[in-house]
């Protein structure tokens, strides 16, 4: 046999590009054909391997003596008598032929190995999952488990002797790629059946919910649980605004925990992408914002921003667990080993220190009219606030929206027609460059319309201003209505006011001017009254004169009515 056996066309770990793969006495090699990093693994290293049939062809699984699995895809099938006898003169290991099940059932029995959680049907492995890609487990349900799996942007591993990069190497291999996978466990089971042992082996052994005792081995041998290493800070019973409730936060050296009653997160230190600490406008509250790219997963709905809520005035004396080596070594000038301050100072400069990350705050060359940097807003039926920082707007806390002023193309000030606050309120709509669309933010207060126009100005943002556009039409045609109201006055003459006009303009034929006598009759002294007879031929009269009227009008009835009547004509 020769010194050196080489195989064309490989992929290494689901990699999108292929290689070579070359073995030797000593160990493994592996370079991608376009060039890059060649990874090695020592023999000492190799504890055993497997055959199967996979998508590239045939794949060789090479189990590691430590943690973890090497998976080598594209062989054809006339290599494995080649491949069989490279492993067992070299590596002193068997070639294990592994058929898996091709039944297609949902149904059968998950093991955990010592590198992989292998779910097998009839005894053959339906699907391996090895624990380097699961980023994180949570009890979705009474019996149901999700497993979360690594969204990184880990390339290609490389490194010496099977050093490998961290968890999410093998999700850079497609655009596709799987989430979450959640099972459903029902019963009771003992750890010893969980881990493939024999049922009743040990009588005394206490039974467990079957889906608890999954989860608790899953976080032991995945190693995402507490047993990733010791924490260097912990604070408990945080409130959330985004994804809701309170969560006890560990953090580690590399990632961080989020630990509910229902939900568990973790999340690393290279997915923090953004760092914000925005007063509330109460002036009681702080909140804390992280941007994470990829975003948080619960189910289906994706968290790209945490938003914690801290108390202004609690404060905190916190001694972090961490050596005097490690504080003057990795950490100096980073982490200081006592802190005495305001909690959400504390825990900003601890994200500070072990995410590296800058820590963003509201600009100071904008405040609101009660000289504050929240706005109060909403986007659609959501309440919130929104911020204007440095380099970009902030709404928050849900939908956690951030928008870079280099990404923006223009922003628009409306009111929206028929609102009954239109007055005292005013819109914005954010327009996105190339067409990426546009996000209105509702209801701002118009006492901040002209410190909003001059921030914009003094970033160089395009403004257009449509509420003194609709003042100004308003105006115009509230003026033009007025003059034409003026106009069909002038024009018209009087209007037709119907029966009023014929009572200012008729004459009441029965008013007598001689009432002026009634006048003299009372202060007069000289008046002279002609006694009863007087009375009673006054009387008289006016009988006589309202039986003149009624025939009058009797008589004037008639004459209009006559014209009505139709003659026949022969």
């Amino acid at each position: 046999m020769a010194a050196i056996e080489s195989f064309d066309n490989i992929y290494l770990d689901l990699s999108r590009e292929h290689g070579k793969c070359r073995f030797a006495e000593n160990g493994l090699g592996w370079k991608p054909a376009g060039g890059g990093d060649t990874f090695t693994l020592d023999a000492s290293n190799i504890g055993g391997a497997q055959w199967s049939r996979a998508a590239k062809g045939y794949e060789v699984k090479i189990l590691q003596r430590n943690t973890g699995v090497i998976q080598l895809d594209g062989f054809q099938q006339e290599d494995y008598e080649r491949l069989s006898k490279i492993f067992k003169n070299w590596y002193s290991a068997n070639l294990e032929n592994k058929e898996h099940s091709l039944r297609g059932w949902n149904w059968g029995k998950a093991e955990f190995g010592k590198a992989e959680l292998t779910f097998n049907v009839q005894n053959r492995p339906a699907f391996e999952i090895p624990y380097s890609e699961i980023s994180n487990t949570n009890l979705a349900g009474r019996n149901e488990i999700a497993v979360e799996f690594s969204v990184a942007d880990g390339g290609k591993p490389n490194g010496q002797n099977g050093a490998t990069p961290g968890k999410g190497r093998k999700a850079a291999a497609g655009r596709d790629q799987l989430t979450e996978m959640r099972f459903y466990i029902p019963g009771t089971t003992t750890r010893k059946e969980a881990e493939g042992g024999e049922a009743g082996s040990d009588v005394d052994e206490e039974e467990k919910n079957a889906v608890t005792l999954f989860y608790d081995t899953l976080i032991e041998k995945a190693e995402i649980g507490e047993t990733a290493g010791d924490t260097i800070a912990t604070f408990l019973d945080v409130l959330h605004l985004t994804p809701r409730g309170r969560f006890d936060i560990d953090m580690y050296d590399a990632s961080f925990r989020l630990r509910g009653k229902t939900y568990d997160y973790k999340i690393q230190y290279e997915a923090i992408k953004k760092f914000m600490v925005l007063p509330k406008p109460d002036d009681t509250h702080f909140m804390l914002c992280i941007g994470l790219d990829p975003p948080l997963r619960q189910g289906q709905t994706r968290y790209p921003f945490l938003v914690m809520q801290f108390k202004q005035d609690e404060e905190v004396t916190l001694d972090l667990n961490l050596s005097e080596e490690e504080l003057n070594g990795k950490y100096k000038d980073k982490l200081q080993p006592h802190y005495e301050q305001p909690l959400h100072q504390v825990v900003a400069y601890i994200f500070k220190g072990l995410a590296n990350k800058k820590i963003t705050a509201p600009a100071k060359d904008f405040t609101t009219h009660r000289q504050q940097y929240g706005i109060k807003c909403s986007i659609k039926a959501s309440e919130g606030f929104l911020y204007c920082l440095e380099k970009a707007f902030m709404f928050v806390p849900k939908p956690a929206t951030y928008i870079s002023y280099e990404q923006t193309q223009s922003i628009t000030f409306s009111r929206v027609s028929g609102a009954v606050s239109a007055l005292s309120t005013f819109d914005i709509t954010v327009h996105m460059k190339s067409g990426a669309g546009s996000s209105q933010f509702s209801n701002i207060n118009r006492e901040d319309l002209k410190a909003l126009e001059d921030f914009f100005k003094l970033k160089g943002l395009r403004v257009k201003n449509e509420i003194d556009e609709e003042t100004t039409l308003m105006a115009a045609a509230l003026r033009d209505e007025a003059m034409a109201s003026s106009d069909e006055e002038v024009v018209g003459g009087k209007a037709d006011r119907g029966s009023a006009d014929e009572d200012e303009e008729s004459i009441d034929e029965d008013f007598h001017a001689e009432s002026e006598s009634d006048v003299a009759e009372e202060y007069d002294s000289n008046h002279e009254s002609d006694g009863s007879g007087s009375d009673e031929s006054d009387v008289d009269n006016a009988v006589d004169d309202e039986d003149e009227d009624m025939d009058d009008e009797e008589e004037e009835e008639e004459e209009e009515e006559r014209p009505k009547k139709k003659k026949k004509t022969g």
